[in-house]
């Protein structure tokens, strides 16, 4: 079907199928601990790409169900073979657009590594899926909100990472569909770098209280992983 699909092996047996337009990077990984799903919890993965959150958080926490939902073809494709080669029934693959989801029950967690960039501004891929999953060309934070307050239980989590710079826009964003921001964690490579991600969990209804957390750093002084990315990867 596909002549550019590798396949990389995680932890427990679980595989997952990437191609030059559908990868994951550290981000993905991170959220996956950040949201830290329990295991009687019905999740969402929003805009799932090749389904590397909801594949971490099935291997990490196993929740009782993951939905998986993406709007591009091929990504969807490749999750669903990675499910067929890990044996996982546990996940649900779902095509289409996030605007139009609607789960059988509602949620008690929500997770979305979302587009950064806003439309029209930087540069864009050549390739239309790379673009459609950095720029806010399919879907915006306000979707990705609007869509958690329709799927959540009432004290129910959004988890979202983006970069620090949308902060403002993901905040406004959970206020205007009734999710209060609980907790924001920035990450950093070291401590003399500024953050270049930025952890936000959400919780629908909730009361006004923030959180915020320690900074959680990649690197070691020494040019390693960090022992807490350690720990994320499962090297320690």
């Amino acid at each position: 079907m596909y002549d550019d699909l590798t396949v990389e092996r995680l932890h427990d047996g679980i595989e997952i199928v990437i191609s030059t337009e559908h990868r994951f990077g550290t981000d993905a990984f991170l959220l996956a601990d950040f949201a830290a799903p329990r295991h009687k919890d019905l999740v969402c993965d929003l805009c799932s790409g090749s389904g590397i959150i909801a594949l971490l958080m099935y291997q990490n926490f196993k929740p009782k169900h993951i939905d998986a939902v993406e709007i591009q073809p091929k990504a969807h494709e490749q999750l669903k073979m990675s499910l067929e080669r890990s044996g996982i029934a546990e996940i649900t693959p779902i095509l289409g657009d996030l605007n139009d989801y609607r789960p059988n029950k509602p949620l008690d967690l929500i997770t979305c590594n979302p587009p950064y960039k806003i439309d029209g501004t930087g540069a864009k891929n050549e390739s239309d899926a790379v673009t459609i999953a950095r720029h806010e060309t399919m879907c915006t934070i306000d979707d990705v909100c609007a869509a958690a307050k329709r799927s959540l239980r009432y004290g129910g989590r959004l988890c979202i990472c983006n970069r620090p710079e949308r902060l403002c826009d993901i905040m406004v964003a959970m206020r205007g569909n009734g999710i209060e921001p609980k907790r924001v964690r920035f990450v950093s490579k070291l401590p003399d770098t500024p953050p270049w991600l930025v952890l936000v969990d959400g919780r629908k209804g909730g009361n006004s209280f923030l959180k915020v957390e320690p900074q959680l750093y990649t690197a070691a002084p020494d040019g390693g992983f960090s022992d807490e990315l350690k720990r994320i990867y499962r090297q320690i």
